[in-house]
């Protein structure tokens, strides 16, 4: 019999940390076990929380939801709601790269009657192009400098649209601004260390990439979900 209730997960904690599966195959990254799901023993695990902070956990809209919670001291127990905008077709894909250089993180500045905000170079995959080509001329457009992609280091989905985040290796200087395509932005350097404290989208991935850059970088792609509506509040989550 095919049920009418709507599919949700199951949000356990222990004294040690978060309840998830493992998926077998992809180390590294774990799911929420659906409500009514059988789990063997083998695929069961606990995420302390800086653990979890820093796994990919599906469905990302989900354990967003629950880390947020969790972090700000109201922690979801039993059924949530099922979020899973990986399984919805973008609208739009986007290509981004993380220029670092003497601890300084290039972004693009924007500034409107709500103040200044920041995000990430890249722009929009075209047809036929794969993530990693887009960032290349992306890249170009938008500083000038040559770049060379050497690995993913995060995916982030808002609501119908799809990021890529790659570490890049540069050649060459900044382009003078008349000969750059930043539609209304500017670029600047930001020190990595106040990217936590910096209005800049992924909101979620700002303290992250600080880490990352104090410790070690993911060997595979952080998934997160990202609808954190103000750039200016604090977020750890």
């Amino acid at each position: 019999m095919i049920s009418d209730q709507p599919l949700a997960a199951r949000v356990r904690f222990t004294a040690s940390g978060l309840v998830v599966t493992r998926i077998p195959g992809e180390p590294g990254v774990y799911s929420l076990p659906r409500v009514g799901q059988t789990v063997p023993a083998a695929e069961r695990h606990t995420l302390p929380r800086a653990e979890a902070l820093l796994a990919s956990i599906r469905p990302v809209g989900t354990s967003e939801n629950v880390l947020r919670s969790w972090v700000t001291g109201r922690r979801t127990w039993g059924a949530a709601p099922w979020s899973d905008p990986a399984a919805v077709t973008p609208e739009r894909i986007r290509a981004a790269a993380l220029v670092i250089r003497d601890a300084h993180l290039l972004l693009i500045r924007f500034r409107g009657d709500d103040g200044e905000w920041y995000e990430i170079p890249g722009g929009g995959v075209e047809p036929g192009e794969t993530p990693r080509d887009a960032v290349v001329r992306e890249l170009r457009e938008e500083t000038g400098l040559t770049v060379t992609p050497t690995h993913e280091v995060a995916r982030v989905w808002r609501r119908r649209r799809f990021g890529h985040y790659f570490r890049v290796t540069t050649e060459g200087d900044i382009g003078a601004p008349e000969d750059l395509d930043i539609e209304g932005g500017e670029l600047t350097w930001v020190p990595v260390a106040q990217l936590p404290t910096t209005p800049l989208w992924p909101r979620r991935l700002s303290w992250r990439i600080t880490h990352w850059h104090a410790t070690d970088w993911p060997t595979r792609p952080l998934e997160l979900a990202d609808n954190v509506q103000d750039l200016r509040a604090p977020c750890t989550w």
